[in-house]
């Protein structure tokens, strides 16, 4: 047990850890919106962390005690800090905060890696914020007040920072900054700790001129802290501007990119596949109301970028793009395009029943209002690239919610004419129809540029096309947009269909060409009127094309025929005078035609491209491997020392003659003790170092003298010990290494274990043998010989005793 230290000690070395653990906490900034629940939990959690491990110190706790405290201030502090949502006006505890943060312990690391950043407050992920301060504050501060050495202080620091690393995102908060302040923290206080150990070690140099000694460590001092402050400084200043140099060119990794989020979209339909039922039957039905919709503004349900044949949906395989949301009201946009204009959507639910969030443009928040506000607010999905939101448990009548969002900036035809095709992955089509391709090549003929070429798609089918959705007295039409329907449409005479199928049809053609489109489902008025709440009816319902311009993002594209441009119905004609019928011999059989696949594809028929196992797990492993290399290169320095520990007793237990072993025995408890902080003493016999152990080790040093007899009859008597005295012997040791063990503390144990002086103790050892070999005459070679532990003949130890007890001449 240490001496306890006054109390502005304890508080200088709480003020540089807490900054220093401070300091890792900041990496989470990014990951939580830098939020105040996140602050609070962060420095509440390093508080609470650095007042126990003091308490700990001061009053002498167990490990048990310090064990429970440590639960009940997790428990206590932890419902406030960790769980402000969950609990009742924001402190009282609940069941389902207690539940939150019991579960929490486990289930928050999932949660912080899934959710969205910023992650909010809600479903305990600020736990992770609280706990890993908390439990990093304890440990920092029990290894900086029981452990001799300072050093060990640093593994919960590097901790803290790591956390904030893996934890966090790709934006890292003041990364230069951070970093230097945090080594010119830990450099400062280790210089610190090691002038006080050596102050209070050694004292004064004179007890007659006290005055001028304590004012020369003062002098030493301000110039040890004047020549480190300047070289921290210039070393900050060489970091900060090599960073630019030695920063790697691509983007951060962090364990979130390696995750793929919790949403399974083979799960949700696709919209369009309604499309017909809102326009046809519930065409006079108000499915939602929205009051602030700009002029010339549409209201988006999804982005459908997937086609199987049979439908456009969500590419499936982007569920990882739709990361959950945290903080509703806080939706990170991570678009490149800064040409947008901001708004704000009321919208109110009436008859719409789906999971696709109503909601225009990019959206950067949604507040939502009501009984439904938990439930709703935190089963969100969102995914920035297709700017498209789903609920989880969908959308109900009477559901309300403000939404906050981006509209892209229209264009003229003049500027947007500049930009070139995007450069995007898209999803593989499946079972397109071949007609497709063969019109696409037709409609746009010899158009050049990129917008050329599409305006040429839409020009096409919107004028020379005819509007229907098959309500009654329109021409009939059919609905669905599978590869027969497209072929139907593409190879009439006259092109009849409605948005369904023409989005439909233009989105493929242009795909086929190479063009990043995708069809889009949603919601536009015939007439505007932001400062009122706009009823939207089924006849509302819209679906429109969008296509990727670089620097510029997606546009829409509008390829259906005005609502009025409907072919006019085939006269009636002339009823014909039946004639008698003559009985006609039947037709020949005829062989059943075979038509190709992409007639009529069976959705089974669609090939899913199967993912190997490197492309499914790949960035996972490399993430945990890269993970698991950084925590082995921390503990590397251990881990060496207790390789060399090992090594050093195979050495002694097996090699050499078996006096030489017995010999080896005693250097190892010797070692052993010097772990411990009991040193032996250069020149001093064996007895005399025992006697050293008896007063370290009161109640384990009894047998240190039956030790250091044996060692001593085995060393300078003619016997050779045989193998079972040295077995004997060994068992011994091992003995005597348990006593010293049990009668030091769990810390005293563990400082011990990992204590690197006794290596270094005997690396002097081995240095003074050489030394002594290097003196000339009989003496330096006997002192060499007895350093080096050598077995020697009974004769000979009169004249060994005689040559120690002889003072060196001058």
């Amino acid at each position: 047990m240490r001496e306890k230290l006054p109390l502005w000690r304890y508080g200088l070395d709480a003020g540089c850890l807490g900054l220093a653990l401070f300091l890792g906490a900041l990496g989470l900034w990014d990951a939580y919106g830098g939020s105040a629940h996140y602050l609070l939990a962060s420095i509440g959690g390093i508080v609470a962390g650095l007042g126990l491990a003091w308490a700990n110190v001061r009053f002498r706790l167990g490990v048990w005690r310090t064990m429970a405290i440590f639960a009940a201030l997790y428990l206590v502090l932890g419902t406030p800090l960790a769980t402000p949502r969950e609990t009742l006006y924001g402190v009282v505890p609940t069941v389902e905060s207690l539940r939150t943060l019991l579960a929490g312990v486990v289930m928050s690391w999932k949660d912080m890696l899934t959710v969205s950043p910023p992650v909010g407050a809600f479903g305990g992920v600020l736990i992770v914020a609280f706990l890993t301060t908390l439990l990093t504050g304890l440990v920092a501060g029990l290894t900086a007040w029981r452990l001799r050495s300072p050093f060990f202080t640093l593994l919960p620091l590097l901790v803290m920072f790591v956390v904030g690393i893996v934890f966090g995102t790709r934006d890292v908060p003041l990364p230069l900054l951070r970093g230097g302040v945090f080594i010119a923290v830990l450099v400062g206080w280790l210089a610190w700790r090691r002038y006080i150990a050596r102050t209070v070690k050694d004292g004064f140099r004179s007890l007659n001129h006290a005055e001028e000694d304590a004012r020369g460590v003062r002098d030493g001092l301000v110039r040890r802290v004047a020549i480190g402050a300047v070289v921290l400084l210039a070393a900050s200043g060489a970091t900060a501007a090599a960073a630019p140099l030695i920063s790697p060119q691509t983007p951060r990794q962090v364990l979130r990119e390696a995750i793929e989020p919790p949403v399974d979209l083979y799960s949700y339909p696709s919209p369009l596949m309604s499309f017909r039922k809102y326009v046809k039957t519930m065409a006079d039905e108000t499915l939602l109301s929205v009051k602030g919709l700009p002029e010339g503004e549409r209201i988006r349900l999804a982005a459908l970028d997937s086609y199987n044949g049979m439908v456009f949906n969500v590419d499936p395989k982007s569920g990882g793009n739709f990361a959950p949301v945290g903080d509703s009201s806080d939706i990170r946009a991570t678009g490149s395009d800064t040409r947008r204009t901001t708004g704000e959507l009321e919208i109110s639910i009436g008859a719409y029943d789906g999971v696709w969030l109503p909601a225009g443009g990019r959206l950067t928040g949604v507040e939502v209002a009501g009984a439904r506000q938990d439930a709703l607010g935190r089963s969100l999905f969102y995914s920035d690239e297709a700017e498209t939101a789903l609920s989880a448990t969908g959308l109900d009548a009477g559901d309300t919610y403000t939404a906050h969002v981006q509209f892209p900036v229209k264009l003229a035809d003049e500027e947007l004419a500049e930009a070139e095709f995007a450069q995007l992955r898209m999803p593989t089509l499946a079972n397109v129809p071949p007609l497709a391709a063969a019109k696409a090549v037709e409609f746009i003929g010899s158009a050049q540029g990129s917008l050329d070429r599409a305006r040429s798609l839409e020009t096409i089918l919107s004028t020379s096309g005819y509007f229907s959705n098959g309500a009654e007295g329109q021409v009939p039409s059919l609905s669905g947009h599978g590869a027969g329907r497209i072929t139907s449409l593409l190879d009439a005479d006259d092109l009849i269909g409605d948005d369904e199928q023409y989005a439909a049809a233009m989105a493929l053609m242009a795909r086929e060409q190479g063009i990043p489109a995708r069809v889009v489902m949603g919601f536009y008025p015939e007439e505007y009127d932001p400062e009122k709440a706009i009823d939207l009816t089924g006849s509302d319902v819209h679906a429109w094309v969008e296509i990727a311009f670089e620097g510029v993002g997606w546009v829409a594209f509008d390829p259906t025929p005005d609502d009025d441009e409907q072919p006019t119905p085939p006269e009636q004609e002339p009823k014909s005078v039946p004639q008698p019928q003559v009985l006609q011999p039947p037709p020949p059989a005829q062989e059943e035609p075979d038509l190709p696949p992409e007639t009529a594809p069976e959705p089974q028929e669609t090939e899913e491209e199967q993912q190997t196992f490197w492309e499914l797990w790949g960035p996972l492993i490399i993430t945990v491997v890269l993970s698991l290399g950084s925590i082995l290169l921390l503990l590397a320095p251990f881990l060496l020392i207790l390789a060399l520990k090992l090594r050093r007793r195979r050495r002694r237990s097996q090699l050499g003659t078996t006096g030489d072993r017995v010999s080896g025995g005693w250097q190892e408890v010797l070692s052993q003790a010097t772990d411990y902080g009991i040193v032996s003493r250069a020149g001093a016999t064996r007895r005399e170092n025992a006697r050293r152990l008896v007063d370290g080790f009161p109640d384990a040093g009894l047998s240190a003298m039956a030790l250091a007899d044996t060692a001593d009859r085995s060393t300078f008597s003619t016997h050779e010990p045989s193998e079972q005295e040295v077995a004997d012997y060994w068992a011994a040791v091992d003995e005597q290494a348990e006593a010293m063990k049990s009668s030091a503390t769990f810390w005293g144990r563990l400082r011990a274990k990992y204590s690197p002086r006794s290596l270094t103790h005997d690396l002097a050892g081995v240095m003074a043998v050489k030394n002594a070999a290097r003196e000339p005459g009989e003496r330096g070679g006997i002192v060499a010989k007895m350093a080096a532990g050598r077995k020697r003949p009974s004769g000979n130890a009169v004249a060994i005793r005689k040559v120690n007890a002889t003072p060196p001449k001058e």
